[in-house]
């Protein structure tokens, strides 16, 4: 999602959280999560013909259509801050959302189910914008006469693409917050500006937080992280979701993602506590993590492909039953062997996959390319699960 925050010096150490970025709420697009529509900053003109737009929206599921209508507001009136920073945001050409995927580009990504998710999602985009279409008019209408915007920003706002587009920025910029104005505490859905160029980690070295007193959002580095110069600074996107989720959103996706998921359709299972004592992992199934503490060499083996492994594989766990390696083993082999089912469904394979990527990537769209190694990381997850199989029949018997 974003261009990347590097650190410009050397950040100790502290053990508390450290300021590194603060953005007012002047500068930023946001709605209530909840009835009444509520907009902080207020830049919605009273009696705005947007509004009955905005209005019309699910108040359960219409949360994108509300900030895409309010993005496209924002990059429409001539002294809004968005008209400037609308340069950092990708455009129609360099956007990996998959709302403005074509079908082709669906395709490439070998796995119906979210393919058809993002088709009725497009359909449920595009249909919104008809049924608004003649009260859009006379929003635009009712800019351009009141503020003289050029034919060019006409056809930009009029355009379905536009809108598919200001849908998928929603999606992939989106914030959740609950924060205090005044005397009131608000749950907002926001888009903010400069803190939407921070990428995704698993293992984030940053966090949001927001400062009552002058309504200002910080960007805090994380307590105990050290930065040296170059580091990249980082946030969680989303909590524990899979890789299709990531694409749905962001349009990407990561094989050492640890919340990915297989589904599993047999009956074999692998004893948990011997699973994860093998790879030294603590902690409940939600919060897994690498218990370094526990070892004298750390295991390169284990990243967060092996974590989801020990939350997606199918496990049995009875404090009064000890495990039989016989059993383990046999129920570790049939798993293998469902994962290479999975692999074996693939119209192609691995090696084909990466070679494709490699010889045509610069002649493709970023969302062929987003496509391409969304199905990479399925494949590579299914042979990092086989390759962990593998090494916990090993380490179960010596």
């Amino acid at each position: 999602m974003g261009v990347g925050v590097y650190a410009a010096k050397d950040l100790p150490t502290l053990n508390k959280a450290r300021v590194i970025m603060e953005i007012p709420s002047e500068l930023m697009v946001t709605v209530t999560r909840q009835l009444p529509w509520l907009f902080y900053p207020d830049f919605l003109p009273i009696g705005h013909p947007l509004f009955e737009v905005i209005n019309s929206t699910d108040p359960e599921t219409g949360w994108d259509f509300r900030l895409a209508c309010m993005l496209l507001l924002a990059l429409d009136q001539d002294d809004n801050f968005w008209q400037l920073y609308s340069d950092y945001l990708p455009g129609n050409e360099d956007s990996t959302n998959l709302l403005l995927a074509t079908e082709e580009e669906l395709q490439e990504l070998h796995d119906e189910e979210l393919a058809d998710f993002i088709r009725v999602q497009k359909k449920r985009a595009l249909d919104f914008w008809t049924a608004n279409w003649v009260l859009i008019q006379r929003v635009l209408f009712h800019l351009f006469e009141s503020v003289g915007f050029c034919a060019e920003a006409k056809r930009l706002a009029r355009d379905a693409n536009m809108f598919l587009w200001a849908v998928g920025m929603a999606w992939s910029r989106k914030f959740d917050m609950k924060i205090t104005i005044g005397a009131k505490t608000q749950e907002l859905n926001m888009l903010i500006p400069y803190a939407d160029m921070l990428n995704h980690s698993f293992e984030p070295t940053c966090s949001l937080r927001w400062r009552r007193r002058d309504r200002m959002l910080e960007v805090v580095m994380n307590a105990g992280q050290t930065f040296k110069q170059g580091d990249e600074m980082t946030l969680n996107y989303l909590d524990c979701k899979a890789n299709d989720i990531f694409m749905q959103r962001y349009g990407f996706s990561s094989a050492q993602n640890p919340c990915d998921v297989v589904k599993f359709s047999g009956d074999e299972k692998i004893h948990l506590d011997s699973f994860l004592s093998a790879f030294n992992l603590a902690g409940m199934l939600d919060e897994l993590y690498y218990n370094e503490e526990a070892v004298e060499k750390k295991d390169t083996f284990v990243d967060g492909a092996v974590i989801a492994a020990a939350r997606t594989l199918p496990t049995w766990s009875d404090g009064d039953l000890q495990f039989l390696p016989s059993h383990e083993i046999k129920a570790a082999r049939a798993l293998q062997l469902e994962c290479q089912q999975h692999l074996d469904r693939f119209p192609t394979s691995l090696a084909e996959d990466r070679l494709l990527l490699e010889t045509e990537s610069e002649m493709r769209s970023p969302r062929w390319q987003a496509a391409l190694r969304y199905r990479i990381d399925r494949k590579t997850f299914l042979q990092k699960i086989m390759a962990t199989l593998d090494l916990y029949m090993d380490r179960i018997l010596y």
